[in-house]
Formats: structure tokens, C-alpha cells, sequence
């Protein structure tokens, strides 16, 4: 046994834990569970410390569970939202159980016959069948009014700064987090429960219904919400959320992504989101901040979780990519890739379209630069930039007498203009 607590603790994992724990985890085996809301048909990095403090749970001798809340993600947890979500149908839910089931496999281990091999568990399994006046006579008469309305996400929500006030089924919400852990203490033996420092009110109301039903003793821990140096949303970039799913979110972008983090952020992110050891991230942090500019920390750390979500071709890819736009690549690091990657690395690139019959038929470069895209002011410009030979197509240096022709489509559709180091212009083959 591993001492899980000592674990999550040196890297930054740990924000409240009830008295005992470790004690409690030190004795044998122990069964926890982190909750993941089901409205997607992936996790996002959001998601990412939560699956992580599973996995170190499993790696410290313990059986995790992946509880998906089907059941909780019909209904929508107030804590920390300011208005109440969308409500999804079982279809949905069932799709989206499945899609994260994949990702996580990815990280926790499912299949062996270990004794502390991971289990996926849905609320909805055993909250369908449960009538509402069952779930009142069992459950909600064991939790007072005084004690929800003591919780910090239901304060919240009915404070004079709430608009939107507070549904009587959101302010169920917690019983009903509450009888998933007191189900799957009685089902499995469960004794934990790990979630966001947002989720401490919701949790230790399992531990309340653990005791007064069953006269048991239940745990609560809870790990930091991750923030940004700078303040702003971890976890999102313009676009959005940064997903695990390769088609919401490219390995390009999701390298990127830690790629560009601060380096106190990269400090933080090296001990949460990769499983080097204790030594090894120091000696990255010393080296790091005493060449600061060689990003050694930002490189590792984007490496290590871009091998872990999605995998090591795709990480090469993702480097290589990188390196169009700020290293000596070829035309044949372009046309190695898709389409998806291709635009990712060109956002915001200014692009113009032009026939396909026409690039089949042949383009001259100069009417290319100028005519037909407008990359160049006018022909004159054009010619004198490639008397300068700073024009390249596809990342190679061309003359007056250049055509641009089908056998420079990159994925049959794109053709890449350069002027000088930095000047960028995308023709798209229609």
C-alpha cells in the first residue's frame, strides 16, 4: 500500500480531508469514488484532476470508482453555477456514458482481474426505480432543512445576489448526491468520495446519511479548483473548453494548450496533471527556472499529457506541426497533415478561394499572390517580393515562372503562401 494522502498532498492535489482518511486508507484496501457529470460525450481537462486523483487511488493499492451521473446530470448541481442547466434524456445519457467509459480507460485500469481494478457505476441504475415517495420517506427524512440550507451552493444561490433564485429540484440535488454514496457504501463497499473543493457540502451529506442510516463512517476529500496565474478560466481557451475527444479539440490544439501555460502554472500542472516522480519534476523545476527560456517545464509537461490522452504519434504530430510555424520544416511536414490540424495551425491565417478546375489547370504565382487571392496588393508588389525570393509555396522558395498546380494541394484542398518568415496566406481549392 501506498500512502495515497502523502501522494495527493506533495503535489498540490489536496485542499480538505475529514479526520481519519489516512488512517483509514493505510489499514487495506479501500473503494472511492469520483462523480462526472455526463453532459458531454467527453471529458475536458476540467475533468482531468478529478480522473487523476482516481488513478493515483488505483496506484496506491485502492479500487477506484467512475461514478457517471445520469441521474444527478438530469436534475444539475448548483454548486458554483449561477442559473440552473439543460436537462438531458436517457439516449443521450447512455451515449455519453459510453464516450467517457473510452477516455477513461485510458487512464484507469478496467479489465484486469486485480482485485482493485476500476469500476464505471451510474446513479441512474439505481435512482430510475426509486418513487418519490420512497426517496422522501428514506432519505429526505434524514437530513434536516437546517442542515441543506446550511451548505455553502444552496447560500449561494439563495442569496439577494442570485437572480435566478433556486428550484426545488436543484435544492434536492445534494440528497440525491447524498444517497449515491450511501448506495454504493452498502453496494460496494464504497467508503470515500473525492470531488472539487465545490463539492464539499454535497459530500460530506453522503457521510451524514452514511451514519444516521447505516451507523457507518464514511470519508470526504477534496482537491483544489485549478486556477491560472493570470486569473483566467483554467481549462478554456478562446475556442472554448479544451476537450479529450480528438475531434472537439486536435492533439495540436491540446498540446499547444500546456505548451503555452504560465510558468508558475507549469509549476503547479507538472505535479497534477503527470505521474513523474517527486525527484524528477524538482530537477525539471530547478533546470527550468534556471533556463527559463528553454520552456524545458512547458515541453514536458505537454509532452507527458499529450502521450497520456491521446498517444505518442499523435504527440509527434503535434511537435511537428508546432514547427511549421516556428521551426525549418519541408513541404513534406505539410502535407503529413489532416486537414483538421492543418487549419488548427493556420487559425486566423487570411485565406481566399479559388476553383479547383482552375489550380488543375495551372495558376501563375504572380496572379496567385495578387489577382486571385489579394495576399499581395498588385502585380508589381509580387514580382518584386520574388525578385527578393522571399515568396515560398508549401514552405519552399519559388520563382516568377512558379504554377501552382494540384500537385501543391495539401489533403487535396489547401495551398500555403509565405512571404518572408512570418507572413502567411491560405488558398483554399473549391
Amino acid at each position: 500500500m501506498k500512502n495515497f494522502i502523502e501522494e495527493v498532498t506533495w503535489r498540490g492535489m489536496l485542499h480538505d480531508v475529514m479526520p481519519g482518511t489516512e488512517e483509514h486508507l493505510l489499514e487495506q484496501m479501500r473503494v472511492a469514488y469520483v462523480g462526472i457529470d455526463p453532459t458531454a460525450d467527453s471529458l475536458h481537462i476540467g475533468h482531468l484532476v478529478g480522473v487523476m486523483m482516481l488513478k493515483h487511488f488505483q496506484l496506491s493499492g485502492h479500487k477506484p470508482l467512475a461514478l457517471v451521473g445520469g441521474a444527478t446530470g438530469m436534475i444539475g448541481d448548483p454548486s458554483g453555477k449561477s442559473n440552473e442547466r439543460n436537462l438531458l434524456d436517457e439516449t443521450t445519457l447512455r451515449h455519453n456514458q459510453n464516450a467517457i467509459k473510452a477516455q477513461l480507460a485510458r487512464f484507469l485500469d478496467f479489465t484486469s482481474d486485480a482485485p482493485n481494478a476500476a469500476e464505471l457505476v451510474n446513479n441512474y441504475d439505481w435512482m430510475k426505480e426509486f418513487s418519490f415517495l420512497d426517496f422522501i420517506r428514506d432519505v429526505g427524512k434524514h437530513i434536516t432543512v437546517n442542515y441543506m440550507m446550511a451548505k455553502d451552493s444552496v447560500k449561494k444561490r439563495l442569496s439577494s445576489e442570485s437572480a435566478e433564485g433556486m428550484s426545488f429540484t436543484e435544492f434536492t440535488y445534494q440528497l440525491v448526491q447524498g444517497y449515491d454514496f450511501l448506495h454504493l457504501y452498502k453496494a460496494k463497499n464504497c467508503t470515500l468520495q473525492m470531488g472539487g473543493s465545490d463539492q464539499w457540502g454535497n459530500i460530506t451529506t453522503g457521510t451524514e446519511l452514511v451514519r444516521r442510516k447505516e451507523s457507518g463512517k464514511a470519508y470526504a476529500l477534496t482537491c483544489p479548483l485549478i486556477t491560472k496565474a493570470d486569473g483566467t478560466k483554467f481549462g478554456k481557451s478562446e475556442g472554448g473548453n479544451i476537450w479529450l475527444d480528438a475531434e472537439r479539440t486536435s492533439p495540436y490544439k491540446f498540446y499547444q494548450y500546456w505548451l503555452n501555460t504560465s510558468d508558475t502554472d507549469a509549476e503547479k500542472y507538472i505535479k497534477i496533471f503527470t505521474f513523474l516522480s517527486k525527484e524528477e519534476i524538482e530537477s525539471l523545476i530547478e533546470q527550468h527556472r534556471g533556463e527559463p527560456h528553454l520552456r524545458a517545464l512547458q515541453k514536458r509537461l505537454a509532452e507527458e499529457i499529450t502521450i497520456m490522452v491521446h498517444s505518442k504519434a499523435d504527440l509527434e504530430n503535434a511537435i511537428k506541426a508546432s514547427n511549421i510555424l516556428f521551426g525549418n520544416s519541408t513541404s513534406d511536414d505539410l502535407k503529413d497533415l489532416d486537414a483538421k490540424t492543418f487549419l488548427d495551425v493556420f487559425e486566423g491565417v487570411p485565406q481566399a478561394e479559388i476553383p479547383q478546375s482552375e489550380i488543375e489547370s495551372g495558376v501563375g504565382i504572380i496572379e496567385a499572390l495578387s489577382g486571385k487571392s489579394g495576399f499581395l496588393a498588385s502585380n508589381s508588389e509580387a514580382r518584386r517580393a520574388l525578385k527578393e525570393n522571399s515568396i515560398a509555396v508549401n514552405k519552399e522558395k519559388v520563382t516568377e515562372d512558379y504554377q501552382i498546380t494540384s500537385k501543391d494541394l495539401i489533403n487535396g484542398q489547401f495551398v500555403l503562401l509565405q512571404r518572408g518568415k512570418k507572413n502567411y496566406f491560405v488558398i483554399r481549392a473549391v
